[in-house]
């Protein structure tokens, strides 16, 4: 489904992703992990179109990612939720919700009604402003803004960020079941190694921008993740 080849970005005069490869299988879910600094939110921004790439391949189902802008790469079946959640403070929920699908055809503007099944609160709060939720509920708003396009695959940068635990276990259980519900495949980029347990299949560590390690979910070395993230 997604296939990374020799991926190199850098930030101006900063190498930051170095010769970075992967694939991701349809319906599959892997946890990229890292301390600050080691480029996660570096790759996914390029991954989505927002940072330009060195050189390397970016391809969706055969489709090369690297020649399209941000909008073309949702438009093929991608979906990202940035760092920080990046809402609309003075939007609703609703409009938030509503905004992501201003390019989809006119007979798909149409928040999914299984967005509301899976996130209720979101359904109570549709008229309140995005910047009067909580953390957690504008995180919960973040990934269903996501959803609406439908996609083929998820990324998701740091998602348990500044969310209480109560709530990262409710995220990971509501993402974990809409991944089998929907069949979309999903990338993560996290720190919190109980939430990458929940929700991945596999696991990659990125570390100086190079992916030093990886692993199925059932042989993962806990403790050699753990290192990585404390170092």
């Amino acid at each position: 489904m997604l296939s990374v080849e020799r991926l190199n970005v850098a930030y101006g005069e900063s190498h930051v992703i170095r010769d970075v490869s992967f694939t991701l299988d349809p319906g599959e879910s892997i946890a990229i992990m890292g301390r600050n600094g080691m480029g996660k939110t570096t790759l996914f921004k390029a991954l989505i179109g927002l940072l330009p790439v060195l050189s390397g391949r970016i391809a969706l189902d055969g489709v090369d990612l690297v020649p399209l802008k941000s909008y073309q790469r949702v438009a093929a079946g991608m979906a990202y939720v940035p760092q920080g959640r990046m809402i609309f403070p003075y939007l609703t929920v609703e409009e938030n919700l509503l905004l992501a699908l201003e390019t989809a055809p006119a007979p798909e503007r149409t928040v999914p009604r299984y967005v509301y099944d899976v996130f209720p609160v979101l359904w109570d709060m549709r008229a309140r402003r995005g910047g009067n939720l909580s953390g957690g509920q504008q995180q919960q708003l973040a990934i269903a803004r996501a959803l609406v396009t439908r996609p083929k695959l998820l990324l998701l940068d740091e998602p348990t960020e500044g969310i209480q635990p109560s709530i990262i276990k409710e995220i990971a259980r509501t993402l974990h079941a809409l991944r089998g519900e929907r069949g979309f495949a999903m990338l993560v980029s996290e720190q919190v190694l109980s939430f990458a347990m929940e929700v991945a299949d596999r696991f990659l560590i990125l570390d100086k921008g190079e992916l030093a390690y990886e692993s199925p979910r059932d042989g993962v070395d806990t403790a050699r993740i753990h290192a990585y993230l404390t170092v």
